[in-house]
């Protein structure tokens, strides 16, 4: 089995990278997409990668179009809409699957080692998205875009989040600061 630092991903630019490329910094794993209603989130993930980062977190974005066609660009498009619409510092990875049984191996790793969210999840962010005509995805897999996964310092993976989880939440912010402390 392959460590998740070894896990390789595309970078929106088209080059070669792994987590372990940010070894020693607390990462924050965020399945983004241009298109979606928790977009605006965005903003708040370059907010606290700005005010992190100097203390070693590293804010991840993986573009996933798993959920209602809701990121349908190409890399550049996605790029392009990063840097245009939230000035986008923190690294943005190239379009991937993130769930099924042709999800990217980083988020199959990451599903098997932290299977339920934290936050707003479960039943019912699942009951809101039936509401809008939508059909949910099952536990473990990700159930919408902007789930977001803190990976410690030591490369293991600390908490997962629920997408209505914002980048500002008390409990996502501890988190985060606890895995910068150890």
């Amino acid at each position: 089995m392959t460590a998740l630092q070894d896990i390789p991903l595309k970078t929106i630019a088209g080059g070669h990278g792994r987590l372990g490329d940010y070894a020693g910094k607390v990462l924050l794993v965020v399945n983004v997409a241009s298109k979606c209603g928790l977009t605006p989130q965005y903003g708040g993930l370059e907010a606290l990668y700005r005010t992190y980062r100097d203390r070693g977190l590293v804010v991840l974005g993986l573009p996933a179009n798993d959920f209602a066609g809701q990121e349908p660009g190409t890399d550049e498009e996605i790029a392009a809409f990063c840097a245009i619409n939230y000035d986008i510092d923190f690294p943005i990875f190239g379009k991937v699957v993130a769930t099924g049984p042709d999800k990217h191996p980083l988020y199959d790793a990451l599903t098997r080692a932290a299977p339920e969210a934290q936050g707003e999840g479960g039943d019912a962010f699942r009951e809101r998205l039936r509401g809008h005509g939508l059909t949910p995805t099952e536990a473990p897999e990700l159930l919408w875009n902007f789930e977001k996964f803190v990976i410690g310092r030591d490369g293991a993976v600390v908490a997962r989040f629920a997408p209505s989880t914002t980048p500002d939440d008390a409990a996502l912010v501890a988190t985060i600061e606890q895995a910068l402390a150890a």
